[in-house]
């Protein structure tokens, strides 16, 4: 009797997880958002509750984001093929990380600054690849679709900088410099979300790799939000004053609910259909 038990327990499961994919699909845009809004609020209670060092969030979302670009490291190498990958979302990555980089060793070496690294070595070795690998791989990155300038982003985020960065000590330039990194962050996935406009299905090993960024995003926003509500002095007098402590918060949402739609897919797809991505044409 109790291995029938056990054996009924899957399809239900199965049939209670679909049932509920079934419910979200037919609430509204404006539900939707509200349902995201409220899971999102809950998960940083959860993390305000459960995780006594905040800023292993930001550990955690650099981490994530490193074991993404793994995941194109392996495309790249083992399926040879960058079908789906936007080459301009990952040259504005290693942009911000040079960045970030060069400002962590003149305003705070930590274990930040390593995994910083780690990401932007393996972020230029995927560059590298796209560029200069085999001619069969080559020809499967998607340069049409690959349409969005890199300047379109740069030059907005640097101007933004100019207006809005760190009231800190540091040297002017430098406080631009890591304004330019926390703005061109925010937006660098677009590239990449534009490359989805019109595809029907995403590739899976990009599937894996935009997922990380939004789980990654999550992460760090979270970091953000809670270290302010605990009134941290270090961050405090680390932001500054003025504007800017507002445009970090607005950047990490921005980023956050740029990925939240994608994510949302992801999500859906892994749960009922085989894995595959679907996307709606107006996604992105």
């Amino acid at each position: 009797m109790a291995s029938d038990g056990g054996s009924h327990g899957g399809p239900a499961n199965g049939s209670s997880v679909t049932t509920l994919v079934r419910w979200l699909r037919t609430r509204s845009q404006t539900e939707k958002a509200a349902l995201l809004g409220a899971a999102a609020l809950l998960t940083l209670i959860v993390l305000w509750y459960f995780v006594e060092d905040h800023d292993n969030l930001f550990i955690i979302a650099e981490t994530v984001h490193f074991i993404g670009i793994g995941v194109l490291v392996y495309k790249l190498t083992q399926e040879k093929s960058c079908s789906g990958l936007s080459l301009k979302s990952q040259i504005l990555t290693a942009i911000f990380l040079a960045i970030r980089l060069m400002c962590s060793f003149v305003m705070e070496y930590d274990v930040h600054t390593v995994l910083d690294l780690l990401t932007l070595v393996a972020t230029g070795f995927v560059i590298y690849v796209i560029m200069n690998g085999s001619s069969g791989l080559r020809a499967t990155y998607m340069k049409e679709q690959d349409s969005m300038s890199v300047a379109m982003v740069l030059v907005p985020c640097t101007v933004v900088a100019i207006i809005a960065h760190p009231s800190t000590n540091h040297a002017l330039p430098f406080r631009i410099l890591w304004a330019t990194c926390v703005y061109v962050e925010a937006v660098s996935v677009l590239p990449q979300l534009h490359m989805f406009r019109g595809q029907k299905t995403v590739e899976r090993f990009t599937a894996h790799y935009v997922f990380a960024l939004g789980v990654a995003r999550f992460f760090s926003c979270a970091h953000w939000f809670l270290q302010m509500f605990d009134g941290d002095s270090f961050l405090l007098s680390a932001l500054g004053s003025g504007l800017w402590p507002i445009m970090v918060l607005l950047s990490e949402i921005v980023q956050t609910f740029i990925l939240a739609d994608f994510c949302y897919y992801y999500v859906k797809g892994q749960v009922t259909g085989g894995g595959v991505v679907r996307l709606p044409v107006d996604v992105v």
